[in-house]
């Protein structure tokens, strides 16, 4: 593959956008994936270079939001190296085996996500008792396996996956965004080391969209935490019916 200025350029600017919107809401692969599919990579390079981008983004979003004291360390500690280690396993398959097998399932998982976001209208907006009872803590193990092992196979929406994970347990949108952060930092990070092995990372264009996403994670961040739980519910529900749609017409056009 040729080097291009104007490519990278580009790959700089959607790596920031994708960083921003994806520290508040996910769903920053949406916009990052296609941008590193336009290079002229192959798909799971360009998975594989967004994990790398994608690890510093998902760092700095994190360390701002543990500054703002919007992460429970108490389920994050438990379920971050759940996320590592299995992430790995589902980039491990990523290399060996079509994405399109899950495209399906992913489409029906968020609608299902927006119409309850959408029918519970104050869902989110007070944090409920967080007591880790054992009902909650096999929810958050279970469901945190599923998706640190899609993050590793496809990636994208994980971060709205694990959202709504914390959301259905009691958390705020706020610390909701926060938690879910860690837990994408840490499936990034295991799928990042597997793709480094397996040698299909890019890193010239990977590091120039790191670059660009440790300031746009930052600015999103920092503006979550600025406007509050409406505007992290508002652009979760906004990038959630982005994700549908994008995934509607990929399974249409085939």
């Amino acid at each position: 593959m040729e080097f291009e200025w104007s490519i990278l350029l580009l790959v700089i600017f959607f790596g920031f956008l994708a960083a921003f919107i994806d520290s508040v809401a996910g769903g920053g692969g949406l916009i990052a994936i296609p941008a590193l599919l336009s290079t002229g990579m192959p798909p799971v390079q360009a998975l594989a270079t967004n994990k790398l981008a994608s690890s510093f983004g998902s760092l700095t979003s994190s360390i701002r939001f543990l500054r703002g004291r919007h992460v429970d360390l108490k389920v994050v500690i438990r379920l971050f190296p759940v996320s590592v280690a299995v992430s790995m396993i589902g980039a491990l398959l990523a290399v060996n085996m079509p994405g399109e097998l899950l495209k399906p399932l992913v489409l029906i998982m968020l609608i299902v996500v927006l119409v309850y976001t959408l029918v519970k209208k104050d869902w989110g907006q007070i944090e409920k008792d967080n007591v880790l009872t054992v009902k909650k803590i096999l929810y958050l193990i279970i469901f945190s396996v599923i998706i640190a092992f899609y993050d590793g196979f496809m990636g994208g929406g994980t971060g709205s996956f694990l959202m709504f994970l914390m959301l259905f347990v009691g958390f705020d949108f706020l610390k909701s965004a926060g938690n879910a952060k860690v837990l994408n930092f840490g499936s990034n990070l295991g799928a990042l080391v597997l793709f480094i092995i397996m040698g299909e990372v890019n890193y010239t264009y990977g590091l120039a969209m790191g670059a660009s996403m440790i300031v746009g994670s930052w600015f999103g961040a920092q503006m979550a935490i600025s406007k509050g739980v409406g505007y992290v519910k508002a652009l979760f529900i906004i990038v959630t019916s982005v994700l549908i749609l994008k995934n509607i017409y990929d399974f249409i056009v085939g």
